[in-house]
């Protein structure tokens, strides 16, 4: 194989200054036109004509009434009437977790904020998934739970206020690192979610605004045909929210996210499916999504599979996208503890400026993290369910990830650090990635390493000196 088709030395290069441009011009998404991508997203949205307005139900927007309970009747009211639209007078409202009903539409219409509590036991505890782990888990400030036809929607903002949970998690990172914990800290510190879409289906968020959530900033899990399109996410309000993922779409299928700009301090557009044995156990693929025309600033990936790989991810669309000081661009990472097949992905029309490193494929990521390792000291009967559940043992066999057949064309990086790092192991090879049209800019090239049947005779890397 050859390892990289061609190397040029440049001191400066103004050539990729169309980077930075806002068009993303159609002419160059280069993926097939698959039938499945016409019928991604919701099929339904929720048109009953009835208005609930939260403050008729006992809200009050003025930043200081909890007004959970109020919201919460006013969209019960609207399930009970066969559905409509939930809404609210122009004000601050602070809230625990609410539960969107089928054929409810919760507006949050401009000039109106959803303040979350502060208080975690504001959050009802429910069954749920959390980084690929299923357990019970502190709910989300707004979730779509087991029903069909809802939608989160208006030009509001919902500001979850998770800098209390971002200092929570610091501060038991300081306690469990030094005792050889780090893998079990994200269940331990039970920290909210923004926004749950789970078992659920045709379900719809738009043109919210959403700030500074607790962990996850938007979870789409064990569900089918959800629309989000033209949201914004920032977690970096404050101070850099930890493990704030933008948008999360674990183990669904039907998905469309279109015109989203999100700043974070991980992911930013990630696809995930169920971590180590439960993972396996769970067998539940990501598939069936699409991805365009969105946006990512600070975070940690552009477009990110993994690294909760165990059920598979397949059948992926990602064209239009934009990224610009993130820290990794296109991301593929697992463990030899993870399985699943990552495969069948196309992505396409990617511009990325100071992006640190463009590609990167990872089947060793974050020891410290991914490898669950029980100290001395600790007595096994005693241990929490979702700890027993972390350090079942995952065979070579189940356990090794296999990525193939992911396709890249008409992506261009400037001011990366290191162009491409790609690197698979011996017993698990990287198969049949193409590369068409793909230049990377930067201060060094990186590596690639147990690859198979790769085509990168349009890959072409460039240094800078600076």
């Amino acid at each position: 194989m050859k390892l990289f088709a061609t190397i040029i030395t440049l001191a400066s290069i103004a050539f990729f200054s169309s980077c930075n441009s806002n068009r993303s011009d159609t002419q160059q998404i280069d993926i097939p036109h698959f039938a499945w991508m016409d019928t991604v997203g919701a099929q339904s949205y929720p048109t009953a004509e009835r208005v609930f307005v939260a403050n008729d139900f006992g809200a009050r927007g003025d930043a200081v009434t909890n007004c959970t309970s109020a919201i919460q009747k006013a969209i019960d009211a609207a399930v009970e009437a066969g559905g409509g639209r939930v809404t609210f007078e122009p004000g601050m409202y602070l809230t625990g977790s609410i539960f969107v009903g089928e054929n409810v539409n919760l507006e949050i219409p401009r000039g109106t904020t959803l303040l979350g509590s502060n208080d975690i036991s504001d959050y009802q505890r429910i069954a749920s998934r959390i980084a690929g782990i299923e357990m019970t888990w502190p709910a989300a400030l707004l979730n779509v739970v087991g029903v069909r036809n809802a939608a989160i929607s208006g030009s509001g903002v919902v500001d979850a206020r998770g800098r209390i949970f971002w200092e929570k998690y610091f501060a038991m990172r300081r306690e469990y690192e030094p005792k050889g914990l780090r893998w079990i800290v994200d269940y331990d510190c039970e920290r909210p979610r923004g926004i749950l879409i789970s078992d659920s289906r045709d379900v719809t968020v738009s043109d919210i605004v959403l700030y500074r959530a607790g962990f996850w900033s938007l979870h789409v899990l064990y569900s089918q045909s959800v629309t989000i399109d033209n949201i914004i996410i920032d977690n970096n309000i404050e101070m850099r929210g930890p493990s704030t993922d933008g948008v999360d779409i674990d183990s669904s299928s039907s998905v469309l996210v279109q015109n989203c700009t999100i700043n974070c301090n991980d992911d930013n557009f990630c696809l995930k499916a169920g971590r180590d044995a439960d993972g396996l156990r769970v067998n539940r693929p990501c598939e069936y999504v699409v991805i365009r025309n969105c946006t990512a600033g600070k975070g940690d990936g552009l477009f990110t599979c993994g690294s909760e790989t165990s059920g598979g991810i397949r059948h992926i669309v990602a064209y239009g996208l934009k990224a610009r000081g993130t820290n990794h661009g296109l991301r593929f990472k697992s463990t030899c503890q993870r399985g699943g097949i990552i495969e069948d992905i196309y992505i396409s029309d990617i511009q990325m400026d100071s992006v640190k490193r463009p590609i990167l494929v990872d089947l060793n990521w974050n020891p410290a993290y991914s490898t669950s390792l029980l100290p001395e000291g600790y007595n096994r009967d005693e241990l929490p369910a979702h700890w027993l559940t972390m350090l079942q043992e995952v065979s070579q066999e189940q356990g090794t990830p296999k990525f193939r057949d992911i396709h890249f064309s008409n992506i261009s990086a400037v001011g990366a650090q290191k162009c491409i790092n790609a690197v698979g192991i011996e017993q698990s090879t990287l198969d049949n990635f193409t590369f068409k049209n793909v230049s990377l800019e930067g201060r060094e090239k990186g590596k690639i390493e147990f690859d198979k049947d790769w085509d990168d005779e349009g890959l072409t890397i460039m240094f800078t000196n600076n």
